[in-house]
């Protein structure tokens, strides 16, 4: 048999937008070219609408009582769970990221474990964050008095656009973390890693509408996750300086809270808790003591 028999073709993978646990096409139907940082092909992605945006903050809306509901710990397990699952399929994403950012690839496997290692840094505080910034108050009086922080809501993220996935996991990862749901939009020149790990996210434990992803324009999707009334807070990580202003003009609509961008976030860097701070509300909860408290009530 000759050697031209046994030739086959490639088998190209379909890109898709991850929405409620499924897999969708956008609902244009439309899609745009991927290339890599020398212009050559990769794939091409799904280009989000207005409506699947729409249909994102629909499935997390969904989502959200389940998830901020679940213990703290058990969140914990599950971005464990996501950090196993991107170590077995290491190589894939090191191949990846490296097409999409232009890396060597003992560069791009180094992003690869830093971001594995960031899902894990973020699993440990899931537990630890509410001991962190809640507590007991000082009372003047026959009370006590107990601050905890609550998830805000349905949070919109903006990918950065430089860092296809050590920056994607560092503003989703804190995001879900504190019991929230997440709209993300991906980087728009690279977003592959970012629809490659909806298929880590849909066989690991994370439940569907958790964490929804969009790839596409990102200012077209963007507008009208900032008007949208549903949605809670918006990142602007992956703004830039211009878009950012007119989201947060739109985002004021139904005051929403608002992560404004920073020119020179290093993402390799060990974080802080700011990203798990900034979408938390406090609930404070007032008691009596004594006497008074024998009747159960709160305040």
């Amino acid at each position: 048999m000759s050697d031209r028999t046994n030739e086959r073709l490639s088998v190209f993978k379909t890109y898709k937008l991850y929405v409620g646990g499924k897999f969708p096409r956008s609902e244009s139907g439309r899609v745009y070219e991927v290339t890599d940082a020398k212009g050559k092909w990769l794939a091409n992605a799904p280009l989000s609408s207005r409506k699947d945006a729409r249909d994102a903050v629909v499935a997390a809306r969904k989502a959200f009582g389940a998830w901020s509901g679940a213990t703290a710990y058990n969140r914990g397990q599950v971005l464990y769970r996501v950090a196993e699952m991107l170590e077995g399929r290491r190589a894939q994403f090191v191949h990846e990221v490296a097409d999409a950012e232009g890396l060597s690839k003992a560069r791009a496997a180094d992003q690869v474990e830093a971001t594995i290692d960031r899902w894990v840094w973020y699993a440990g505080w899931t537990d630890k964050i509410a001991q962190v910034i809640g507590g007991g108050n000082p009372v003047a009086g026959p009370f006590f008095n107990l601050s905890s922080p609550e998830p805000t809501g349905v949070v919109a993220v903006l990918a950065p656009q430089k860092s296809s996935f050590l920056g994607l996991v560092s503003v989703l990862a804190p995001v879900i973390a504190t019991g929230n749901t997440a709209i993300v939009i991906a980087s728009e020149r690279s977003p592959l890693p970012a629809l490659s790990l909806g298929e880590v996210l849909a066989t690991s434990d994370v439940p569907g509408g958790v964490v929804n992803l969009l790839s596409g324009r990102t200012a077209e999707i963007a507008t009208p996750l900032a008007a949208h009334q549903d949605v809670n807070a918006i990142d602007l990580a992956g703004a830039d300086e211009i878009l950012a202003k007119e989201l947060e003009i739109a985002a004021a609509d139904n005051l929403k809270r608002v992560l404004r961008p920073h020119p020179v976030d290093d993402w390799s860097a060990t974080p802080g808790i700011d990203r798990l701070t900034a979408f938390l509300e406090t609930k404070t909860v007032w008691h009596p003591t004594g006497s008074l408290g024998a009747s159960g009530s709160a305040y």
